[in-house]
């Protein structure tokens, strides 16, 4: 059997050779291991691949050659620390051979859903132990973690789709392994909202990701307001059961005119991109949709929108007093949200509401 790495273009003595290998971190192909055969390079072969042959006499070496390439795997590839691993966000094909080679060497992967990732390694064949981790355990697993990093171990966390730490748990712990001084390594690869991006059509310089609206109505509210108002392409993460609810609220201030990109089923068998505009969308998806859902809205400086009416915005001060902001604060808010001059609104305020507070 072969095992091939590039040695020094020196002579050395074989023992000396082994060391040298063996504290080396290059790709090595291995097999089994026994007795060491050193092959000489020829007087003109200087700086070229050297050859080490292994050869095995014993029934166990398969074993042994195993027990090895897994240390050798965990200790001379890849260093101690938390891998954050991309994985398919639809299609199992979308996953690098890195991912694959770092979800082998790992000591444990830290899952959402381990039934959900267990296919995932059961179709590349990676037998590394799952442990879960999600938003409803991750502050009672954070130390037990933290404490297997820095005994030395490799772990690995993986989202149910996509790149952890993307409206997915794993932005804490990695915070906390950057203040432990732990290192925290990226392994890049899908992410729902790139691909919905690069093919949508829309400008892709700049853009702003949102992710999943805020429950409240509130926040939800001042959220959109700031988000009508940029001009970079907003991208939202939509679940399936509120997308018509999220149509009516976005249109109500980013105006019906305004273009849109609905990606949904990325990747999967009934993946599609829907263009149009809000308004437009209202109307198509009006019976609720299957698949993750991932929305693209065009910045305003790429649209031409109306200025509001007086009456426009007078109802926007009402329902943000109603939902009790102050009158600066709804001010702000909706001078922002529809590119008034603050002093527009705010004379428009006083006289409606009285004064601010």
């Amino acid at each position: 059997m072969l095992l091939i790495c590039r040695l020094p273009s020196m002579p050395m003595p074989s023992t000396r050779a082994l060391s040298w290998l063996s504290s080396c971190h290059h790709k090595v192909m291995y097999t089994s291991i026994k007795s060491p055969k050193l092959v000489p390079d020829p007087p003109d072969h200087c700086g070229r691949d050297t050859f080490i042959s292994f050869s095995s006499n014993s029934q166990n070496s398969s074993e042994s050659s195993e027990d090895y390439a897994d240390k050798l795997s965990k200790q001379g590839l890849l260093k101690p620390g938390l891998y954050l691993v991309g994985t398919p966000i639809g299609n199992l094909e979308d996953i690098t051979l890195r991912a694959i080679r770092v979800l082998k060497s790992a000591d444990v992967i830290l899952s959402e859903d381990t039934r959900h990732s267990g296919k995932l390694l059961k179709h590349y064949e990676i037998k590394t132990p799952l442990l879960s981790y999600h938003k409803f355990n991750e502050s009672q697993r954070e130390r037990t973690i933290l404490k297997r990093l820095q005994q030395g171990e490799i772990v690995a966390l993986i989202s149910d789709a996509g790149t952890p730490g993307i409206n997915d748990p794993g932005t804490e712990l990695a915070k906390l392994c950057i203040h432990e001084n732990i290192p925290v390594i990226p392994i890049p690869g899908p992410s729902a909202l790139v691909a919905a991006l690069s093919a949508s059509g829309l400008l892709t310089n700049e853009f702003t990701f949102v992710g999943f609206l805020p429950k409240h109505a509130r926040s939800r509210r001042e959220r959109l307001i700031v988000s009508a108002n940029e001009a970079a392409t907003q991208i939202f993460y939509v679940p399936p059961h509120k997308l018509h609810q999220f149509l009516e609220e976005t249109s109500s201030f980013f105006t019906d005119s305004r273009q849109c990109v609905i990606a949904r089923e990325m990747t999967k068998l009934h993946e599609q991109f829907w263009r149009g505009t809000l308004g437009e969308a209202k109307e198509a998806f009006e019976q609720q949709p299957k698949g993750e859902i991932t929305l693209l809205i065009e910045g305003k400086g790429r649209c031409n929108v109306e200025p509001p009416s007086l009456s426009e915005l007078e109802n926007e001060l009402k329902d943000l007093i109603s939902e009790g902001h102050s009158l600066s604060v709804a001010v702000k808010l909706v001078a922002e949200g529809k590119a008034v001059k603050r002093k527009t609104v705010y004379s428009l305020a006083l006289k409606k509401f009285g004064k601010a507070t």
